[in-house]
């Protein structure tokens, strides 16, 4: 793919606007996702996940 660069003046570039009016509100989501995920790799070096894992064990009752 060869890569190409436009300069234009803020305001006068309509194809990004154009580009998100054409997506479905499910397609615009998981672009978005994708951008978070390209952010967070590139700020974070790795992927986010939870901090801590917690585990809910229900106990058996003494009484019984």
């Amino acid at each position: 793919m060869q890569k190409r660069v436009r300069i234009v003046k803020k305001g006068e570039d309509n194809s990004n606007l154009l580009y998100w009016i054409s997506l479905t509100g499910i397609e615009r989501l998981k672009e978005l996702e994708d951008l978070r995920e390209q952010y967070n790799q590139w700020r974070y070096g790795t992927e986010q996940g939870f901090q801590r894992v917690y585990r809910i064990v229900k106990l058996k009752s003494a009484s019984r």
